[in-house]
C-alpha cells in the first residue's frame, strides 16, 4: 500500500510543478523613478527576464504592465507628490500566475520598454521609457538635431533640448561663410588633493595628465579654426560638475578626459577610451568606480551628485537614464582615438569602452574618456612620465581629432 502511496504522491508532485503558475516565479522588487524634461523612465528589479507587456489606458490616463508568471515582492513604492508625470502605483495579481502594475499618470504618454541585464546573475531590471505624447513629434525631431549639433560648429545652441531656432538659424545665414571655431574641452583627470593613481616608480596620475593635456592644448591652439579650453591649468582640485560646467560655459564641441588607469597586480596594459553608458564588464565598473570614488573629497557630494554612491552599483542605473544624444558621435571619436593609438604610436589598445563616469555624466557635447595606459606597470610608468611618451599621446589624440573634425564636417 506504500509503495501505492509514493507512486500517487510522484504523479501529485510532477502535475503540479508541470503547471506554469507553479514554475518559479518571478519576483518583482524595488522600483525606481526618473525623470528628465518631457520624458521619463521607471525602473523595476526583477530576478530573471519577464515575458511582459506595456500599453496606455486614456481617460484617465494610466500606464498598464502585465507581467508574465510573476509576484511583486513587497509592496511598491510610490512616486513623490511632486512628480511631474506619476501619480500613484498599484500592483495585484491577475489570473492567479501572472502581475499587473497599474500606474496613474498626470499627462497623456507613450511607452516602450527593454530589459537590462546586470553583473549579478541573480538581479535583471525592466526598464519603462515613457514620451510626453503632446512632445513626441518635437523630441523625435530634437533627437535628428542633436546628433547633427554634435558635428555642428556654431555656438547657437539649446543645450537643454538640442533643437535649433529660428533666430539661431538667421544668425547663421548672416554669418555667410564666417570661419567658426572649433572649441575643445580638455580636462586633465584629478589634480591638487587628488593625485589620482600611483606608479611603482613614483608618478602620480595627476601629474600625467595635466603635462599630456598642455600639449594637446599646443597643438590645437597651434591650428586656425580650433580653441582649446583648458579645464584645469596647474596643480589644484576641480570638482567633478565644476569639469562639467566649465565644459558647458566654453559652448565645447567635443570634450576630452585624459586619465591614466591602475590596476592591482601590475601586469595590464594598453589604453582604453570610454563613452557614457553602462558597463558591460566587471573591470569596465572597476576603473569608474575608482574614478568616480573623488567625488568623496566633496563635503556636500551626495546633495551636488544627486545622491550617487560610487561604490554601489545600483548608482549606476542613473546612467541608463540620462544623455544618449551624442553617443554616436561620442563613439566615433573614440575609435578614431584607439585607432591612433594602435598605429600611429605603437601602443596595445584594449578597444573601446562604455562605463558610467559622472564627469561625462548630462555632457551637452560629444564627450570620452581617454586612459592612456596603465600607471601600475612600470614600463607604461616610464612611456607615460616621459617626455617623448607625453609628446606621443597627445600627437595621437590630435590626429584623432583632426580626422574627427573632418568628417564630421563634411557630413554638415
Amino acid at each position: 500500500m506504500w509503495q501505492g502511496c509514493k507512486k500517487i504522491f510522484l504523479v501529485f508532485f510532477i502535475l503540479i510543478f508541470s503547471v506554469p503558475g507553479y514554475a518559479q516565479q518571478i519576483r518583482v522588487g524595488s522600483v525606481r523613478y526618473a525623470s528628465e524634461a518631457d520624458r521619463a523612465k521607471i525602473i523595476f528589479d526583477v530576478t530573471s527576464s519577464p515575458k511582459h507587456r506595456v500599453f496606455v489606458l486614456d481617460n484617465p490616463s494610466r500606464l498598464v504592465i502585465d507581467v508574465k508568471n510573476a509576484q511583486a515582492n513587497r509592496k511598491l513604492s510610490q512616486p513623490s507628490a511632486s512628480h511631474p508625470l506619476f501619480a500613484h502605483v498599484r500592483a495585484a495579481a491577475k489570473n492567479d500566475t501572472d502581475l499587473r502594475i497599474v500606474i496613474d499618470l498626470k499627462q497623456n504618454v507613450t511607452a516602450k520598454s527593454h530589459k537590462l541585464a546586470t553583473n549579478n546573475s541573480d538581479s535583471q531590471h525592466l526598464i519603462i521609457d515613457l514620451l510626453n505624447k503632446n512632445s513626441a513629434t518635437v523630441v523625435d525631431k530634437g533627437k535628428q538635431t542633436t546628433e547633427k549639433l554634435a558635428y555642428s560648429k556654431s555656438s547657437d545652441r539649446d543645450e537643454q533640448t538640442g533643437a535649433t531656432t529660428k533666430t539661431s538659424s538667421s544668425k547663421s545665414k548672416r554669418a555667410g561663410n564666417k570661419k567658426q571655431r572649433f572649441v575643445i574641452a580638455i580636462d586633465a583627470g584629478h589634480g591638487g588633493d587628488d593625485p589620482g593613481a600611483r606608479g611603482p616608480n613614483g608618478t602620480h596620475e595627476k601629474q600625467v595628465t595635466l603635462a599630456i593635456a598642455k600639449k594637446l592644448e599646443a597643438l590645437i591652439n597651434g591650428q586656425p579654426g580650433m580653441k582649446a579650453k583648458m579645464v584645469r591649468k596647474g596643480d589644484y582640485y576641480v570638482g567633478l560638475r565644476e569639469r562639467m560646467k566649465i565644459a558647458r560655459l566654453a559652448k565645447a564641441d567635443l570634450f576630452i578626459c585624459i586619465h591614466a588607469n591602475s590596476m592591482p597586480g601590475g601586469r595590464a596594459i594598453g589604453t582604453e577610451t570610454y563613452v557614457m553608458g553602462l558597463h558591460k564588464e566587471e573591470s569596465n565598473f572597476d576603473v569608474a568606480k575608482r574614478e568616480n570614488s573623488v567625488i568623496l573629497m566633496d563635503e556636500d557630494y551626495k546633495e551636488r551628485y544627486e545622491g550617487f554612491d560610487p561604490d554601489s552599483p545600483e548608482s549606476y542605473i542613473l546612467f541608463a537614464l540620462t544623455q544618449t544624444a551624442y553617443q554616436e558621435s561620442s563613439l566615433l571619436f573614440a575609435k578614431k582615438v584607439e585607432d591612433q593609438f594602435r598605429a600611429r604610436v605603437g601602443r596595445s589598445s584594449r578597444g573601446v569602452k562604455q562605463a558610467g563616469f559622472l564627469v561625462l555624466w548630462k555632457t551637452t557635447m560629444p564627450s570620452v574618456l581617454i586612459e592612456t595606459g596603465f600607471l601600475s606597470h612600470s614600463t607604461e610608468e616610464l612611456f607615460l612620465a616621459g617626455e617623448k611618451g607625453q609628446d606621443l599621446i597627445a600627437s595621437g589624440i590630435y590626429r584623432a581629432f583632426k580626422e574627427y573634425k573632418s568628417e564630421v564636417e563634411s557630413i554638415n
